[in-house]
């Protein structure tokens, strides 16, 4: 997939962060400072990385499974900045709008909540994850019984069908695009261009009311996975109002939205058709939802903190607590109960321009030097970023294994020495960078960081602040004169099969291969991870190949990994944060009586 609003979304999102899309935000951000209630920080236990598994037909069925102390009824007050600016689920590629989109919509698949940090990959409309055949080409879903419209009538394979034909219309112009790719071709909107002129897809079946049939062109063993995108929910065939569902969507989901003033408020009431039976994920406690748009960070921390009257049963999907916050927060123990926190699951790099950084050396030369603890240290302390090892994040890839090639656990200030040993057999001892960074207050700071460890070691650093509103614009541009810069992306689904052959896949203006890695090698290993049938066996190689690229080519230095935390009412149970769309999700909230 190219670009998109995903990444940058989620870091938008999270307050110091913001968006949805594969690539995060131009890595801006704040420290944080000191100076909240004295007295240390409630213990915290450490944190886990979830479980994902894939669930059996039993698995499937509903009810969800409820979190402890859950009980039905009351209303929720869900706080946070923005509206959603999607409510079709073909234009979904933002985790804002994709976690609302689970208060009124379903697909195929989705992932089950069966205790904290455990997760199951489980039929959702679907009785099943699917079952594959002919290698893994192609793959057969069979819907529920009973599962409905709001309306009452039943949803039938033609939905599901219609639902994927009109991602290929020319007004859809966001979500995912795999799965069009797979039935279809790479220029998918060329091959087809929706049903509205009375064609049908030859690669969908529906041979009965409840029975789907996808036929791919080559094999895709993690289809079951792509399904559970929210871009890829239903649309009832016979409701679909082109663009305008965009604004007036038809729930298959627990809620409708009973009103919606843009910019200011939702507020949605239970939907009558839904059948809890048959859902295994949402288990829909409260009786309304009202959310209210508009709240800044700072408001919303303070609402909050003050946690008085209807603020007792308020929440926020994504507002992460402020900087100046956020010692506060972190050092008063009364609010112990009411925090989550949680690493994101983006993955964030510093890239070398491999046109311009042709030693592999100089480039391991400046992984070991590399001042990780400080950088850390500059975001405001291991409470706000963790300090990967890995391309993969632990949080978004299945099988994931460690691996710590440039030893930043044992020095995570940097190893000079080694660093300099590298340098002085390179082609060029004494090497001068060019490092472009997002002019933001907190980033000049890590570039002070960053330019006198690497100085450190003999390494001349040039700094070069890039405008924030066309940060990726300049670094995307394949013809840069940087050598180094930060960079960010987001696994589709958890596999490293939507993050390696992305970041370094096709060398284009604007493609998200920032490193400009062309390896033929590399590129025929993903190409045969990719048509694997075995999951497992391909999520090993995933993992495998993750380091084999660190240990042999060095395309980058994998950067600090942000860590979100936030607040919620005293009367608010269930809440946790989702570890793969880093946002507080709706699945498991109630109210407390």
């Amino acid at each position: 997939m190219t670009v998109r609003t995903r990444s940058a979304v989620a870091a938008l999102a999270i307050g110091v962060l913001a968006m949805t899309s594969a690539c995060a935000e131009g890595n801006q951000g704040a420290p944080a400072t000191s100076g909240g209630t004295p007295g240390a920080a409630a213990p915290t236990a450490a944190y886990k990385p979830p479980t994902i598994t894939v669930g059996t037909a039993d698995d499937s069925k509903g009810p969800a499974i409820a979190p402890e102390g859950a009980v039905k009824g009351g209303t929720v007050t869900m706080l946070d900045r923005d509206d959603f600016s999607h409510f079709d689920p073909a234009q979904i590629y933002v985790n804002t709008e994709a976690n609302f989109n689970r208060l009124i919509g379903r697909a195929l698949t989705g992932y089950k909540r069966v205790a904290a940090g455990e997760y199951k990959l489980v039929g959702d409309l679907a009785t099943d994850t699917g079952a594959p055949s002919d290698g893994g080409k192609t793959w057969t879903f069979t819907l529920k019984d009973g599962v409905k419209w709001q309306d009452g009538t039943p949803i039938t394979s033609e939905d599901v069908k219609w639902s994927m034909e009109r991602t290929f219309a020319s007004f859809v112009t966001q979500g995912p695009t795999y799965v069009q790719q797979w039935l279809t071709d790479v220029d998918f909107k060329k091959a087809y261009q929706g049903p509205y002129d009375g064609k049908s897809l030859e690669s969908i079946e529906t041979p009965d009311d409840k029975t789907i049939v996808y036929k791919f062109k080559t094999p895709h063993a993690d289809a079951s996975y792509a399904f559970a995108m929210a871009g890829y929910g239903i649309v009832p065939k016979a409701k679909d109002t082109k663009e305008k569902y965009d604004k007036e969507p038809f729930s298959s989901g627990p809620y409708i939205i009973k009103s919606h003033l843009v910019d200011k408020s939702i507020d949605l009431e239970r939907n009558p058709n839904w059948d809890p039976a048959t859902d295994p994920i949402r288990g829909a406690y409260p009786d309304k939802w009202h959310m209210e748009f508009g709240q800044e960070a700072l408001q919303i921390n303070d609402r909050l903190v003050a946690d008085s009257g209807a603020d007792q049963t308020a929440m926020t999907f994504y507002a992460s607590v402020p900087p100046e916050r956020l010692q506060q927060v972190l050092g008063d123990s009364s609010l112990a109960s009411r925090r989550l926190n949680s690493p994101s699951p983006y993955g964030n790099y510093y890239y070398f321009n491999l046109d311009r950084m042709k030693d592999p050396k100089i480039r391991q030369a400046i992984n070991f030097a590399w001042p990780s603890k400080q950088i850390q240290q500059t975001l405001g302390g291991p409470a706000a970023a963790a300090l990967p090892t890995t391309i993969l994040n632990e949080n978004t890839t299945v099988g994931y294994q460690s691996y710590d090639l440039f030893n930043k656990v044992d020095k995570p200030d940097g190893d000079i020495d080694k660093a300099k040993e590298l340098l002085a057999s390179s082609s060029n001892p004494t090497p001068t960078i060019v490092y472009a960074y997002n002019q933001t207050p907190v980033q000049e700071q890590v570039t002070v960081v960053i330019k006198n460890a690497l100085e450190k070691a003999g390494i001349k650093v040039v700094a070069k602040p890039l405008d924030r509103k066309t940060y990726y614009d300049s670094i995307g541009k394949v013809q840069n004169e940087f050598d180094l810069y930060w960079g960010g992306w987001g696994a589709d689904w958890p596999s490293g099969s939507t993050v390696l052959p992305i970041i370094f896949g096709p060398v284009s203006d604007g493609a998200p291969n920032y490193s400009h890695l062309k390896d033929p090698a590399i590129t025929a290993e993903m190409d045969k991870i990719t048509a694997m049938t075995d999951i497992d066996a391909a999520n090993a190689a995933w993992m495998a190949l993750d380091k084999k690229i660190q240990e042999t080519i060095t395309p980058l230095v994998v950067a600090e990994n942000k860590i979100a935390t936030t607040l919620h009412g005293s009367k608010v149970g269930g809440a946790e944060i989702d570890p793969q769309q880093w946002i507080v999700q709706p699945d498991t909230i109630f109210v407390k009586p």
